[in-house]
């Protein structure tokens, strides 16, 4: 059996999320259903983690197991003519044994995106919160430090969540403004269902004066969800990259 991965790019704004789900089409099934395609077999995909519907990806990450490898490049540019125009595999290489998306994952990178503008923009609209206030960055970028580190998340955790623990880790979080736009980058090593939504959701708050600084160490250590909690919308939020570890990943494969 060989192991092969995808790095699949997607625009999540018509799918009910990544994971198949009985209430509408998931971007997972429309990978597997173009796998299939291409492969003649039903072909299960395991992913590094979920995104919720409305949100984006420009790095997901998924193996599966093949009895008869194929060229790598069926499963880059065969599998692309499989899928809709919104999803597309940008990468594929055979992977070790021992690779697993989700398992073998580091860490992973998100970024959620605000446009700050009085007049909405049509173009931005898709893949950005339009925000009309002004925000104050300087508070904001205070209060995101204490993100920092491993902490209990509970006040961050969206229902439904069914991780077993709450603890999580942020090696960094980063304010970059870009013209009208606000990019919150988020580095850490897993996130829990709604999680980064909320963390924004909190600095945005701050932003506009409804909460103070300390307000951040005042959830983290309160362990549990309040309803004064802001949830940024989905689709301003993307999955950017999932890092691994260099020796699980034969980078000497070659798309054709």
């Amino acid at each position: 059996m060989a192991v092969v991965a995808l790095w699949i790019e997607y625009d999540g704004g018509a799918y009910v999320g990544w994971q198949r789900q009985k209430n509408g089409v998931s971007v997972q099934q429309r990978v597997e259903e173009a796998l299939a395609g291409v492969c003649a077999t039903p072909v299960v995909v395991y992913s590094s983690g979920r995104t919720d519907a409305g949100v984006h990806a420009r790095g997901m990450v998924v193996h599966f197991k093949v009895e008869d490898l194929l060229p790598l490049s069926a499963y880059l540019h065969g599998v692309n003519d499989h899928l809709p125009q919104d999803i597309a595999v940008v990468d594929a290489k055979r992977v070790s044994d021992q690779f697993h998306a989700r398992f073998s994952a580091k860490g992973k990178w998100y970024r959620y995106s605000i446009y700050l503008a009085p007049v909405r923009s049509p173009i931005h609209k898709r893949y950005s919160w339009q925000f009309r206030k002004p925000l104050d960055f300087s508070m904001m970028r205070q209060a995101a430090q204490f993100f920092v580190g491993e902490h209990d998340f509970a006040a961050f955790r969206g229902s439904g969540c069914s991780a077993k623990t709450t603890i999580r880790r942020i090696d960094s979080i980063e304010l970059i403004e870009d013209g009208r736009q606000l990019h919150i980058d988020v580095r850490g090593s897993g996130f829990l269902r709604h999680m980064v939504r909320m963390m924004v959701g909190t600095l945005v708050q701050i932003g506009v004066g409804k909460r103070g600084v300390s307000e951040v160490s005042r959830l983290l250590a309160q362990g549990k969800a309040d309803d004064t909690r802001l949830k940024a919308p989905a689709h301003g939020l993307c999955l950017r990259y999932v890092e691994y570890p260099p020796e699980l990943i034969d980078l000497s494969d070659q798309i054709l």
